[in-house]
């Protein structure tokens, strides 16, 4: 779920980090370096910027006030950044808070995507300590790291040993400051919508790596645009099925492009395929694979053809396929006569529906809108995920090669100054 629409007043940057246990009998603060970094990095871009006297230049979860909501405002921060800075360190992809914060900024990459923006990606990491990149998570993999304009010893030490260690301190002031103005660029080259805030409570870990061992699969079931009903606008259809664009002309993207894309958030490897392609064994489809999510086109209510291949797929679907229905209000088609009612499909697939009743009546009786299709997809796939380890032993399946249907969230072509 998610809060009310944000305003576009927010912090400049948002500095996520994993927070060190305490240890020992003395109380010190383990993470006063971190801190210590972040009001660095707040006086940097003062003078950087232009920003106005009393602008919250920086937001970490320690400068909050007393009496202040935690979750309320930690929320809030994520929503309306303009620049989302993980401290990376071994202990940062293990933290679920860090995991929810990844998520919450990056579905803010994702909706503008899907919206027709192509600004770079609001992300600029940070080395804190030493980090293997071979064994980051997926979710984390599309990040194009560089750190090429920093000295070695960054890269070596991190900016924890560049601060602890007082022969480096020269080192350690060069790196933050080329830090605040790698911040301030991208700041000003991504111009990132705000979003609601979502609920924090609600959101998945991105670094969740039990998900990683089984891939998710992604049916779609609609009409090609040459398939289309007399008098249907084709403008949410493409020439291949899994180009249905619901929330046409609101969204550029296809729906089942978007899924993929919020899935990839949390280190999900998807597979997207047609209806027929579902239902062609030779296609590589296979339910016992790991969970399915089948998207619905009412209109395909019409086509008694298409209806007779979703009542087969329903009737031999597994207890981890779940289905959605988007149906977009706003389509002037949908109130015209002769309209499908999405109601009637609980008459074409009632094993699905009944399945997916029983964890979102909002998912089976038509997901208005792509504002609200993330938190309906994100419900329905945890749900999906945890029926299918009930049932089925999870271990590694074999790799099984497929197409996507995008590209990482951001390549050195579209990055604009190739910032990360």
């Amino acid at each position: 779920m998610r809060g009310t629409p944000a305003d576009r007043s927010g912090p400049y940057f948002f500095l996520s980090y994993a927070r060190t246990p305490s240890w020992g009998s003395e109380g010190a603060d383990p993470d006063h370096w971190v801190h210590l970094l972040y009001r660095d990095l707040c006086e940097h871009i003062m003078a950087l910027t232009d920003l106005p006297a009393g602008s919250q230049v920086g937001f970490m979860d320690r400068t909050l006030r007393v009496g202040e909501s935690w979750s309320e405002t930690l929320s809030r921060s994520l929503a309306t950044c303009r620049v989302f800075v993980p401290l990376l360190s071994p202990r940062y992809f293990s933290n679920e808070m860090c995991g929810r914060e990844w998520y919450a900024f990056n579905e803010r990459v994702v909706r503008a995507r899907a919206a027709g923006a192509r600004e770079p990606l609001g992300i600029v990491p940070a080395l804190w300590t030493r980090v293997d990149f071979e064994q980051l998570p997926d979710s984390a993999r599309h990040l194009h790291l560089d750190f090429s304009s920093f000295n070695q010893r960054y890269e070596n030490n991190g900016l924890y040993g560049l601060i602890k260690l007082s022969r480096l301190r020269d080192d350690y002031e060069e790196a933050v400051f080329e830090l605040a103005e790698r911040i301030v660029r991208v700041a000003r080259a991504s111009r990132l919508p705000p979003s609601a805030p979502p609920v924090f409570e609600d959101l998945p870990s991105a670094f969740d790596r039990h998900r990683e061992l089984r891939p998710l699969s992604i049916v779609v079931a609609a009409a090609r645009q040459d398939q289309l009903p007399d008098g249907r606008d084709g403008g949410a259809y493409g020439a291949r099925e899994v180009d249905w664009n619901p929330y046409h002309p609101f969204t550029t993207r296809p729906l089942a492009m978007f899924a993929e894309e919020l899935n990839r958030l949390l280190g999900l490897h998807v597979e997207v395929y047609s209806l027929d392609e579902a239902l062609d064994r030779s296609s590589g489809f296979s339910p016992s694979r790991g969970p399915t999510l089948l998207l619905v086109d009412p209109w395909a209510l019409l086509d008694p053809e298409l209806s007779a291949k979703l009542s087969w797929f329903d009737k031999r679907a597994t207890p981890w396929t779940r289905v959605m229905i988007p149906w977009n209000r706003q389509d002037p088609d949908a109130l015209a006569p002769g309209a499908p009612d999405p109601a009637r499909l609980e008459n074409v697939i009632p094993q699905l529906i009944r399945f997916t009743r029983a964890v979102s009546r909002a998912s089976v009786s038509g997901v208005g809108s792509q504002e609200s299709f993330p938190d309906a997809l994100s419900l329905l796939v945890r749900h999906a995920y945890a029926e299918f380890a009930r049932h089925v032993a999870v271990s590694a399946p074999p790799a099984r090669p497929r197409h996507r249907l995008t590209a990482p969230l951001v390549s050195p072509e579209d990055s604009g100054d190739r910032e990360p």
